[in-house]
């Protein structure tokens, strides 16, 4: 049969010339069945196939090789010809039959690809990727994929043999989407999308940008993904988190990496269920309200700690199944903990496999190379003005928020999405419209982030990690604020570490690093991070910054953790600085859990415990975290002896804190106080409970009428050394 004898109408030569040469952007136009009155033609492309057979009421009836091409043709009778042709097909000696993926039309609504290309689709994942369905009752996967500048683009898998000639996809016009329903491919399959560059030819084979699982790395195929089954039981926790008053409840966050927490004893990492079990416990028992995970979508290098994201729709297939994660979140509800997720929309790998030049365009990113790069990590940027990137990372955001019920988005790099000049040299960017440093794009992409997140799922939190002064990071976007719930405090973080590393005998040159925070803590709605990254890369762990010998090196720590949590700000701690780990975090190992057969370690680790409960049952400790009225200096100007003293307050009720950086005892120390009264220790960071040195000053401890630091009444306090006091007034 000649290549024309095989053609419905001479005008479509074309097309089906570009079906053979592998360039075909309509292959619809061509392939599957066409009727004509009572005439019907079918044509399939089966590169492996040596025969091909049509199954008709009448039996199996041959189709005809075209030329020496990969495609085969059958004219008969339209009766004869099914609306979805079953055929049998031979390979390498073998039968085996199929339904013709060419005879499903394309089915992703026209509403839909307007909304994606103007980049107000926020549920992209709904029909991008792909999704098993039935079609006509015929069991298949629709696959779609954005990639307006390939001349084709095939889905390929096991069950083509990875042949890019063998299932090319139908272009969606101006949409720049492609689609295509396989018949017989299911949950378990493994695929990518082949594309070809329109203009240099160039064949790219890509994993799935919207793929809901793949391959354990190094494999990097995405996987077909049955639609989300998972049973949730966690409406009562979503239904009051909606209506919780988030700005005034404590928040105590415990930071994990999931793979590193705890293993098995041969190494391997638990998995989400796996972490459920032995994770939520650990947590309660210690008192945060939250985990933050480290970010858990799908990552190939397990050296970046999930921060080089290839699947913004996946988690990590290292640790198991979106079911697997969406179990995990459901136990930490049911156990009172919310989950929050490290998200990563400043940037993505240059992997060949993933978004980098997806279709050999910069499609994700900027072709110019002073917007599109970041020098400083390797990687590219996300071209925020781009519709259809816009619309890609608020589905990922939308995605784990709605699909996996996670509480909150801390979104990573902030500061390197708002300016273009980010770690770059002059001349190395390039400015904004109005020749500024702000990228614009950026701006507004965050804005609109924060909006959807606060408008469509109400209690829900986004935290900023943004390290320079830029304003209003955590202001409502109606007053021109960013719009994130909270921010990183990393002046906080940055001034507190470097303090505490001096020797005791030098704070006292030091004091503004204690004092200066105050001035801007309730600029932003701040969390105090002692995170990941003051753990890594030569920092030491938090207890080998600290200064002194065995001792005091505790008891340096104790005091952190107790100045933290009495400081404005919620709190969050990074695992394996409960319990005084002493060696710097891998991700390649557990925490050194067998510490805890130490004393000093358990001391920490009980401190901890008990500062969250304090913190969470004291609401003079968290009701006005980021209000001016919930903090008072009582003396912060007693640099001599590295002494300073607050209050904490909320309505009527207060607590006073009194914190001694040095390691000598401190006998006699007056600290005014506002109230007349006993006052009592309600917790004490030298207790011998902690493997202090149980420097107290006893049960009961009476106020005098003798004026000090601007009050009418004091207390003659003995200041443990290294430590610090939380007192309460407990009678009149």
């Amino acid at each position: 049969m000649n290549l024309h004898s095989a053609l419905l109408d001479s005008a479509q030569a074309t097309e089906l010339s570009a079906v053979l040469a592998a360039r075909a952007h309509n292959p619809l136009e061509v392939l599957g069945p066409h009727r004509r009155g009572g005439d019907g033609l079918l044509r399939v492309l089966r590169p492996a196939a040596t025969r091909v057979w049509l199954e008709t009421p009448t039996g199996l009836q041959p189709l005809a090789r075209v030329g020496t091409s990969p495609l085969f043709a059958w004219r008969g009778a339209a009766a004869e010809l099914a609306c979805h042709p079953r055929l049998v097909e031979e390979v390498d000696g073998h039968r085996h039959a199929f339904v013709d993926p060419y005879s499903f039309p394309a089915a992703i609504a026209a509403a839909d690809l307007r909304a994606f290309a103007a980049g107000q689709c926020r549920d992209a994942h709904r029909f991008l990727g792909a999704h098993p369905e039935a079609v006509d009752g015929i069991a298949g996967t629709r696959f779609a994929v954005w990639a307006p500048t390939a001349e084709r683009v095939s889905v390929v898998g096991d069950w083509n043999r990875w042949d890019g000639r063998a299932t090319p996809m139908q272009s969606r016009g101006a949409s720049g989407v492609w689609e295509l329903f396989v018949p017989g491919v299911g949950p378990g399959a493994l695929y990518k999308f082949e594309l070809r560059h329109r203009d240099s030819g160039a064949i790219l084979v890509k994993a799935d940008p919207y793929g809901r699982c793949f391959e354990c790395p190094p494999r990097t195929a995405a996987v077909v993904a049955a639609a989300p089954a998972f049973e949730w039981r966690d409406q009562q926790w979503l239904a009051a988190r909606s209506q919780a008053d988030w700005l005034h409840a404590p928040m105590s966050i415990y930071e994990v990496h999931a793979g590193s927490w705890r293993r098995h004893g041969d190494g391997s990492p638990l998995d989400y269920r796996e972490l459920a079990d032995q994770l939520i416990p650990y947590v309660q028992e210690l008192g945060f309200t939250h985990i933050e995970l480290m970010p858990v979508c799908e990552h190939p290098f397990a050296g970046s700690w999930g921060y080089q994201v290839t699947g913004y729709f996946a988690p990590a297939s290292r640790w198991g199944s979106l079911d697997d994660f969406c179990y995990l979140v459901d136990r930490c509800h049911a156990a009172g903990i919310g989950v929050l997720l490290d998200w990563v929309p400043g940037h993505f790998p240059r992997d060949d496999h993933a978004l980098a030049r997806f279709d050999g365009s910069a499609l994700y990113e900027h072709e110019d190379p002073r917007l599109g790069e970041h020098r400083e990590w390797g990687t590219l940027i996300f071209n925020y003005g781009r519709n259809e990137v816009k619309s890609f990372l608020l589905s990922s955001a939308e995605f784990w928020l709605d699909v996996c019920h996670v509480d909150g988005l801390r979104v990573d790099a902030v500061a390197s999405m708002l300016y273009l000049d980010y770690a770059r040299a002059p001349g190395d960017w390039y400015p904004n419209r109005h020749g500024g440093n702000e990228n614009l794009e950026a701006i507004a992409f965050l804005r609109e982030l924060n909006e959807l997140v606060h408008g469509h799922h109400p209690g829900a939190l986004t935290m900023a990690e943004e390290s320079t002064a830029w304003p209003m990071v955590s202001r409502p976007t109606y007053l021109g604020g960013l719009g994130f719930s909270m921010k990183w405090n990393m002046g906080w973080m940055n001034d507190t570490l470097a303090y505490m590393a001096e020797d005791p005998v030098h704070r006292r040159y030091h004091h503004d690093h204690l004092t200066f925070g105050l001035l801007y803590a309730v600029s932003e709605n701040f969390i105090l991070p002692l995170s990941h990254d003051e753990v890594v890369h030569g920092k030491r762990s938090l207890l080998d910054k600290m200064p002194g010998d065995a001792w005091q090196r505790f008891a340096n720590l104790r005091l952190l953790f107790l100045y933290q949590f009495t400081h404005p700000g919620r709190k969050l701690l990074f695992m394996g600085g409960e319990f005084a780990q002493g060696s710097e975090w891998s991700h390649d190992r557990a925490l050194d859990w067998a510490l805890l057969e130490f004393p000093y370690q358990r001391g920490v680790q009980c401190l901890v415990g008990d500062l969250n409960r304090l913190y969470r049952d004291q609401p003079a400790l968290h009701r006005h975290d980021f209000e001016p009225e919930g903090f008072a200096w009582i003396d912060c100007h007693d640099s001599s002896q590295s002494v300073i003293a607050f209050m904490r307050r909320a309505g009527a009720q207060f607590l006073v804190v009194v914190l001694n950086f040095t390691p000598v005892v401190r006998h006699g120390s007056r600290i005014g106080v506002p109230e007349p009264g006993i006052y009592r220790e309600i917790l004490n960071s030298d207790s011998t409970y902690y493997q202090g040195s149980d420097v107290s000053n006893g049960v009961h401890i009476a106020s005098e009428p003798r004026a000090a630091m601007g009050h009418a009444q004091s207390l003659a306090l003995t200041l443990p050394p290294l430590g610090g006091l939380v007192l309460a007034r407990v009678a009149s």
